[in-house]
C-alpha cells in the first residue's frame, strides 16, 4: 500500500481510449508514487446547480477537485475522470485548485439573477481537505458569503473547519451557517484504512465541541454505513456525537458507482479478504441487486431488509440520545447584492 493513500491502483478512465498498463503484479506503491500535485484551473463559475432531490440545497461549490483524504468509497472519484484522470491514485494525488473561486462567487452575488439561495460547501470533494491549509480558498469563500449575507452549509471530515471559527461564529449569529461533521467510524484503526488523511476521531469530536460552544449549529453525518464494516457502530456513534454537542445525526448507505466498485473491491481484498463477498453482497442487497445505484430517493438510504434495519436503528438512536432536532433553516432574507463594509455588525 502507499502510505497515506486510500487506494494503490488507478482504475480505467471511461473516457480514455488508451490507458497505462503496469507490468503484471506491479502496483503504484512499487514505484513510489505518493506526492500530491496541485494544479491551478480556471473555471468560468464556482457554483453548480444540484438537481438531486436527495440534497437539501439547490447549489454547491467545490474549491478543489480531487481529494487527498483518500476515502476509498468516495462517490466523487468518478468525477475526476471528466478532467482526464483516474478515480484511483490520481484522485488523491492530483488535486485541481480553483484559486479564483472567491472572485467568481462575488461576481455571482453581484449579478441580478442571484437571490441569496443557500449553498453547500462542498457537494463533491472536501472543502477542508489538506490543500486548504495551504491555499485557504474555503476561508475566502466564507468571507465573501458573510459580506453578502448569503447562507452556507458546510460538510467536512476534517477538524480544520475550526480554524475558521471566527467567521462561522459571526455567520451563526446571523443564522447563515450550518456545519455537518462526517464521521464514518469511532475506530481510528478502521478510519486510517478507510479514509487515511481525514482527521482523527478524537479531533472530529473535539471539533463538534468547539463549534457548538461558540453557538455554531453542528450536526453529524455517519457516512457511509458499510455492511459488516461499520454498521455495528450506530448506537455508539449517536452517543458520542450527542455528548460532543451535535444536534442531530443522519446517514447514507454506501454505493459503489462507476470506478469506485473496482477500487473498493480491491480495498476489501487487501484489508478484509475474509468478509469481502459478504460486504459486497449486502451492499448489492441494499441497492436492488447492484452495488451501483443512481436512483434518486433510493441511492442514499437503500432499500430491502438490511436498509430497513439501519433505518430502525437510527430512529432508536435519535430518540435515545436526543438527536431529533429538525433541520436548520438558514436565513436567506438578509442577502444583499451590494455587500457589507467589513465583517463586523
Amino acid at each position: 500500500m502507499i502510505k497515506g493513500r486510500g487506494t494503490s491502483i488507478n482504475s480505467k478512465n471511461r473516457f480514455e481510449k488508451h490507458q497505462y498498463i503496469a507490468d503484471e503484479g506491479q502496483r503504484f506503491e512499487d514505484v513510489g508514487v505518493s506526492k500530491t500535485n496541485y494544479l491551478d484551473i480556471h473555471p468560468k463559475t464556482i457554483l453548480n446547480p444540484v438537481p438531486s432531490p436527495d440534497i437539501p440545497m439547490d447549489w454547491s461549490m467545490n474549491p478543489y477537485q480531487g481529494c487527498e483524504h483518500g476515502c476509498t468509497y468516495c462517490y466523487a472519484r468518478s468525477t475526476h475522470e471528466y478532467w482526464g484522470y483516474s478515480g484511483g491514485v490520481d484522485f488523491e494525488q492530483t488535486v485541481l485548485v480553483k484559486k479564483d473561486a472567491a472572485k467568481l462567487l462575488e461576481q455571482k452575488f453581484k449579478s441580478r439573477s442571484w437571490v441569496g439561495a443557500p449553498i453547500m460547501l462542498s457537494g463533491n470533494t472536501d472543502c477542508y481537505q489538506p490543500a486548504e491549509k495551504r491555499f485557504k480558498i474555503t476561508r475566502q469563500l466564507l468571507e465573501v458569503a458573510l459580506r453578502y449575507r448569503n447562507p452556507i452549509g458546510i460538510i467536512t471530515k476534517n477538524s480544520l473547519v475550526t480554524r475558521d471559527i471566527d467567521l462561522l461564529e459571526e455567520m451563526a449569529q446571523l443564522n447563515l451557517v450550518h456545519v455537518i461533521l462526517s464521521i464514518t467510524s469511532l475506530d481510528d484503526v478502521l478510519r486510517r484504512k478507510l479514509e487515511p488523511r481525514t482527521a482523527s476521531v478524537k479531533s472530529k469530536l473535539l471539533a463538534i465541541e468547539k463549534l457548538t460552544s461558540r453557538g455554531i449549529p453542528v450536526s453529524t453525518m455517519m457516512a457511509p454505513i458499510i455492511p459488516a464494516i461499520n454498521s455495528h457502530e450506530i448506537m455508539d456513534m449517536a452517543k458520542a456525537v450527542s455528548e460532543a454537542g451535535s444536534h442531530s445525526i443522519n446517514y447514507t448507505i454506501v454505493r459503489l458507482n462507476g470506478c469506485v466498485e473496482d477500487l473498493f473491491s480491491d480495498w476489501l481484498e487487501r484489508h478484509f479478504p475474509d468478509r469481502k463477498k459478504k460486504v459486497l453482497a449486502q451492499i448489492a442487497d441494499c441497492h436492488g441487486g447492484s452495488v451501483q445505484d443512481m436512483r434518486f430517493r433510493t441511492r442514499m438510504r437503500g432499500e430491502g431488509n438490511f436498509a430497513q434495519v439501519i433505518r430502525q436503528q437510527f430512529t432508536l438512536a435519535r430518540k435515545k440520545y436526543g438527536l431529533n432536532q429538525k433541520s436548520i433553516l438558514l436565513d436567506r432574507s438578509q442577502f444583499t447584492r451590494t455587500g457589507q463594509i467589513g465583517l463586523g455588525f
